[in-house]
């Protein structure tokens, strides 16, 4: 389980296409405190710590993995936003994220406004009733407040902050995010769903 809050920027070191699967290996300061077998956030997708490579942290990703979320297209000395798992007595200050992509979208505008971002991101076909005007929605890992809401797009505003510590600021148009539904959106909609079919 995860918050939302990223914790460090890792940089992409290399991707290496392994058939239909691939290896990941990331320069970041978190190396020397994972373990093996660890799960770290990834771009908000949770994968395991594999070992490391001279230095850096590697991660084997499933093909799944690589059709489902933007880690397939990562270049060497891109950006990605890191999170280890929640702790049990650590303060949860973002909402729940459980780390399961469930799939990417395509950024249409990022535009700054004085020293803030205004992203402006394509709502996934099939993926509208999971979005409210100020509900929960996870962007690359980053745990975010849907700002407005239309029937093909939503925003988000981003603060300095956030900027600074995420790789949110690197985003352009035509840029794909990884998203992660709020969960409790996703059990609601499954009990309503199963509901009527009884």
């Amino acid at each position: 389980m995860f918050t939302g809050l990223v914790e460090s920027i890792g940089t992409v070191r290399a991707l290496e296409q392994r058939g239909e699967a691939a290896r990941l290996l990331l320069d970041t300061p978190l190396t020397a405190a994972l373990s093996l077998g660890e799960s770290l956030a990834v771009n908000g997708c949770c994968l395991t710590v594999t070992g490391t490579d001279s230095g850096a942290a590697a991660f084997d990703l499933l093909g799944e993995t690589l059709a489902r979320t933007n880690l397939g297209t990562v270049a060497p000395r891109s950006r990605v936003n890191l999170e280890r798992a929640l702790r049990a007595d650590g303060r949860f200050g973002g909402h729940f994220v459980q780390g399961h992509i469930d799939t990417t979208a395509e950024v249409i505008s990022a535009e700054r406004r004085g020293e803030d971002l205004n992203l402006m991101i394509r709502i996934p076909k099939g993926g509208a009733s999971y979005f409210i005007e100020k509900g929960s929605i996870a962007v690359n890992g980053v745990s975010l407040t849907v700002a407005s809401l239309a029937p093909e797009q939503f925003s988000l505003w981003i603060i300095p902050h956030t900027l600074q510590e995420t790789n949110l600021g690197d985003l352009k148009a035509g840029d794909r995010v990884n998203l992660e539904y709020d969960l409790i959106a996703k059990y609601a909609e499954r009990q309503l769903t199963h509901h009527r079919r009884e």
